[in-house]
């Protein structure tokens, strides 16, 4: 299986598809599937931009609209996980992953999911170790805080990812994991980024809890983005044990490393995506102590048995098959004709295919104020249709490089 493997998409998917379909016509070359390191920019239209954490003038449309419409359709499939720069509004609809748009699919908060017969994990989101131990207490329409914590991972998320058993063959993340630098060329990178020196110094260059997956899951490949470079490195794990291959990759801007092409050894195509039987039981067993307030989640409290867990979707997925639920649209898209854009709603709103995900697996859904009555999306949706979501006001990161990662930090 031939894989792209792109750094921050920051919202160029026309010129990363474009740049990919010349490389497959001068190499001769098919590429299978497009695996994005984070801030994708999934933005469908203005309102989405108020849950876009970025500076004022970074803030436009940019063109996943376009395949959000319909206009476009993604010439490659394409997983993504989140980063810091994301319309998080919309991936928090898409909390356990999905479509956000036809043939482009959100690994998840955090998530495993399989690719023929690839098995490709991936945390979204940077770590701040103060709000490492909280829950997902961020509510819409976020505040200036939360638009900046939204996107921070919990230790919910990467306790879940840590119960994973089976080889995974590829893991994502946004930041690089804690450490990874003493694997690879340290020289040539502060050559490039001398301003990392002190953080790699202190020891706080990377994210902590994915230095811990990177340890306990030891996947074959490990990509990230975040820090707008390239950085290979070698990890093994253990005297002759499993090495992971680690690659970061920069921003789509002409002229960057941002792009690499990599061979997995695989089974024979066509290939499709399927839900992964060992992630969907151990999101049934936790997703009882998903916690969404400040406080830290009671993970003992998840008491159902593994292996009960396991028989259970494997039952359910015999009878209804491992593809996910399709993409549905859930708000008006961006017309750049109108004059005026839409801009009244700022609101959840339950992504039918979330809420086909809880019914499959038979879930309380948990993503909303339960105490409001919320109303599923539409089965389609126009831009001069109408929906009917329920807002919610409970209270509860061109500059250049190192000026951004240190805006990044807010």
């Amino acid at each position: 299986m031939r894989i792209a493997v792109e750094g921050c998409m920051h919202g160029e998917l026309d010129n990363v598809y474009a740049t990919l379909l010349h490389l497959q016509e001068v190499e001769k070359v098919k590429i299978d599937l497009l695996l994005c390191c984070g801030d994708f920019q999934a933005v469908r239209n203005e309102k989405d931009l108020d849950s876009l954490n970025c500076p004022q003038h970074y803030k436009s449309m940019k063109s996943f609209w376009k395949y959000y419409s319909g206009e476009k359709v993604a010439p490659f499939p394409t997983i993504f996980i989140g980063g810091n720069h994301e319309a998080s509004n919309y991936l928090w609809e898409l909390y356990y992953g999905g479509w956000v748009a036809p043939n482009i699919y959100f690994l998840g908060f955090a998530g495993v999911i399989k690719f023929g017969n690839i098995r490709i994990g991936g945390l979204s989101g940077i770590y701040k170790e103060y709000d490492y131990h909280k829950g997902h207490f961020e509510k819409l329409p976020y505040d200036k805080k939360d638009v900046r914590t939204v996107y921070h991972i919990r230790e919910y998320d990467v306790h879940k990812l840590m119960q994973v058993e089976e080889p995974i063959d590829i893991f994502l993340s946004h930041d690089w994991p804690l450490g990874i630098t003493n694997h690879g060329n340290l020289k040539d990178l502060l050559r490039d980024k001398p301003y990392f020196e002190e953080e790699i110094r202190k020891g706080i260059l990377g994210n902590k809890p994915s230095a811990e997956l990177l340890d306990g899951l030891r996947p074959s490949y490990w990509f990230a983005g975040h820090l707008h470079c390239k950085f290979a490195a070698l990890v093994q794990h253990g005297e002759d044990g499993l090495i992971t291959k680690f690659l970061a990759l920069d921003k789509c801007v002409p002229g960057r490393k941002f792009l690499q092409i990599v061979e997995v050894e695989s089974g024979p195509g066509p290939y499709e995506l399927h839900y992964d039987e060992e992630w969907l039981a151990i999101t049934k067993k936790f997703n009882c102590v998903l916690p969404l307030t400040v406080q830290r989640a009671n993970l003992s409290g998840a008491t159902l048995d593994m292996q009960e867990c396991r028989q259970f979707v494997r039952d359910k997925l015999q009878a209804r098959g491992a593809k996910p639920f399709d993409f549905v649209k859930t708000v008006p898209c961006h017309d750049p004709s109108a004059l005026v854009a839409n801009s009244s709603f700022s609101g959840h709103c339950r992504n039918p295919q979330t809420v086909g995900f809880f019914q499959f697996l038979e879930l309380e859904y948990l993503l909303d104020d339960k105490s409001r009555q919320v109303a599923v999306s539409p089965a389609s949706f126009t831009s001069k249709g109408s929906f009917d979501c329920v807002s919610e006001d409970i209270p509860i990161d061109d500059v250049n490089d190192e000026e951004e990662l240190k805006a990044d930090e807010m």
